[in-house]
């Protein structure tokens, strides 16, 4: 994320950078030693997607200030 951004990764935690997601269950969380999105949760395909062939989490990430 940090290198997609371009952006050290100090400035990662400066800007507080978090993912957002809907539901209760955050399945994704930025490793805050090396800026990579990590799964923060074990995801279980036929729980969420039950009887749907193409399956998508979606995340958003929030950044404050300006880039």
């Amino acid at each position: 994320v940090a290198k997609d951004l371009g952006l050290q990764l100090p400035e990662l935690s400066d800007r507080g950078i978090h993912v957002v997601e809907r539901g209760r269950t955050q399945y994704f969380s930025l490793h805050g030693k090396t800026g990579h999105l990590v799964m923060a949760e074990r995801i279980d395909r036929e729980q969420l997607c039950e009887g749907v062939q193409k399956c998508m989490l979606r995340c958003e990430l929030v950044i404050e200030g300006e880039m």
